[in-house]
């Protein structure tokens, strides 16, 4: 490998060089010509020719070396551009000098524009994280006005006041994924207490479809984070109830820690699986039904990548799907 880099730094050298050793070879063609038509002997000017031909591939040779070692300086702080701590090397010419004062202006504005947009983001952050709470206290004050009665009309709102309530939720994950100063605090959970919770947090739904629930209870310990764990449950349980009109819902976990959330909903089309977890993405049914905002599953991986944890979708049209969440983790043993 470092052969090839070789002969392909020496390739560009050369190209780049080639004005130069055009020069020199026209130089020395005339020279050797007014010497011939002047009838000077042949050998001292072939000798000297030779002499000039050895001190350029030396100089050159030289050269060469430091053009080398200058090109690999300069790929290694291209290579670490974003946390540049070592100075551009020395300029050697005036182009290199006004390059450099380019790249060093550049470095300056990106670090300025870096620093504008966390600013905005972290406003932006601040403010839906407020306005998340916010909302959160109208939202608990229908809750109690509609459990007041037991009518099936209730029984709707609640049902979408619950769907509000989920999508508010969502705001305030999608900022926080991508904060540089996300909560999250890992060490073993038993993963029966994990499912258990988010499976109580969606009965009512289960009672009000009249879908049923298959689960055994498994004595797994997983190394995740509850809050964020429980995230991809929850949501994986929503999508489940939302395109399951009858039927069930079944969560099984084998010996290799591998969960599994089976629905028999309407599935996914064949074209849509390799997507599904592209942001925005909402796929045939998502647009037939006019139910998918496209953020769900997408959230879902980038939360499951930031654990560590594989995810992955099954699916037949018509048929149901499962979401499978891989929780194996290697445990490290210090010597």
């Amino acid at each position: 490998m470092k052969e090839n880099d070789f002969f392909r730094i020496l390739r560009k050298y050369i190209v780049q060089n080639r004005y130069v050793a055009g020069t020199f070879l026209l130089f020395s063609g005339i020279f050797l010509w007014i010497f011939y038509l002047y009838g000077v002997e042949a050998e001292p000017v072939w000798y000297a020719f030779g002499l000039c031909i050895l001190a350029a591939i030396l100089l050159l040779s030289v050269h060469f070396a430091h053009y080398y070692k200058r090109y690999h300086h300069i790929e290694d702080i291209r290579q670490k551009i974003a946390m540049l701590s070592q100075k551009l090397p020395k300029v050697s010419n005036l182009m290199e000098e006004e390059l450099f004062a380019m790249v060093d202006t550049l470095q300056k504005q990106n670090q300025a524009n870096s620093n504008e947009w966390r600013k905005k983001r972290q406003e932006s952050i601040d403010y839906y994280t407020t306005w998340v709470h916010q909302i959160k206290a109208p939202i608990a004050a229908m809750k109690l006005v509609l459990q007041g009665q037991d009518t099936e009309e209730n029984k709707e709102l609640l049902a979408e006041l619950f769907r509000i309530e989920q999508y508010v939720e969502m705001v305030l994950t999608y900022f926080r994924l991508d904060s540089t100063s996300s909560d999250f605090v890992f060490r073993e959970y038993p993963l029966d207490e994990l499912i258990r919770k988010s499976i109580r947090k969606f009965a009512p739904q289960f009672v009000r479809k009249k879908i049923s629930l298959h689960y055994e209870p498994t004595e797994a310990m997983v190394l995740t984070d509850e809050k964020w764990l429980r995230f991809i449950l929850e949501q994986v349980l929503s999508n489940g109830l939302k395109y399951t009109d009858s039927g069930s819902i079944t969560i099984s976990v084998d010996e290799r820690k591998m969960l599994r959330i089976t629905d028999t909903g309407i599935g996914i089309a064949p074209e849509d699986l390799p997507r599904i977890f592209e942001k925005g993405f909402t796929g045939y049914n998502g647009r037939a039904n006019k139910k998918s905002t496209g953020l769900g599953l997408y959230l879902c991986k980038k939360t499951a990548d930031k654990l560590s944890h594989k995810i992955g979708v099954e699916s037949q049209a018509g048929h149901g799907t499962t979401l499978w969440l891989d929780l194996h983790s290697v445990k490290l043993e210090v010597e």
